[in-house]
């Protein structure tokens, strides 16, 4: 598979604008490319697509590039098909998996990808590049038909990943606990996003970029964490 993927955990972090965290990465995987077509099923905060893709837009024709937003199409397969690149923004992941199957989208996304279209996830738009939407943090609003998602990589993302705060007396459940659950019905691999971290794939090769480490969760093996640099390409061989 021809992959060329950024996988962003977040589309905002403290004290920067919308995307702009990522703007190096973003520029490097559309470099050559003057259009993205924007998927904004995920709607956070219930935001119209309308609105959705407006922000999306003034953020990239900073850069020099032109946004359409896949809704102003009356076929959303030809406009996936059609273009230069694709970008899922983030919200819910459960609305977001829902209309990707309703619009039919699910085949021509993979297809276009394994012929190496750029595709860049944010949030929500990274656990749909995963094989199953099983680590997402978000509610289950709407009834999606199947957790199976894209499956760009051969494991799951869990986006915004938090750690333990040292001291506190809340005794809910961690993230690591609900991955470890997780665990316990499922093989893939999870990985742990935190904020202002992404993962740069193309073809079998993964980079973890940004400033913090990231976690990875192994069915039955103890958390691990890896660095910025790391070699990280067992992922996408490990199941």
């Amino acid at each position: 598979m021809s992959r060329n993927l950024l996988l962003i955990s977040t589309s905002t972090t403290h004290g920067t604008g919308y995307l702009e965290h990522a703007e190096q990465e973003v520029r490097s995987l559309l470099e050559g490319k003057s259009s993205v077509l924007f998927i904004p099923y995920a709607r956070p905060g219930g935001i119209s697509h309308k609105d959705y893709t407006a922000k999306a837009r003034e953020a990239f024709e900073q850069w020099g590039i032109s946004v359409t937003g896949v809704h102003e199409y009356d076929d959303p397969v030809k406009a996936v098909n059609e273009a230069e690149a694709v970008f899922i923004g983030g919200g819910n992941t459960f609305v977001l998996l829902r209309n990707l199957y309703a619009s039919k989208l699910i085949k021509p996304l993979q297809e276009r990808v394994q012929k190496g279209m750029p595709y860049m996830g944010t949030s929500a738009g990274t656990n749909v590049a995963g094989k199953t939407i099983g680590t997402t943090n978000d509610m289950p609003i709407v009834h999606a038909k199947t957790f199976d998602a894209l499956q760009l990589v051969p494991f799951n993302i869990n986006p915004h990943y938090l750690d333990p705060i040292e001291g506190s007396t809340h005794m809910g459940e961690t993230r690591e606990t609900r991955i470890a659950e997780f665990h316990h019905h499922n093989r893939q691999p999870v990985v742990g996003l935190r904020e202002g971290s992404m993962l740069r794939v193309k073809g079998d090769k993964i980079e973890l970029l940004g400033p913090l480490t990231a976690r990875i969760f192994l069915q039955s093996q103890k958390p691990m964490e890896f660095k910025p640099g790391d070699d990280i390409a067992f992922l996408m061989e490990a199941y």
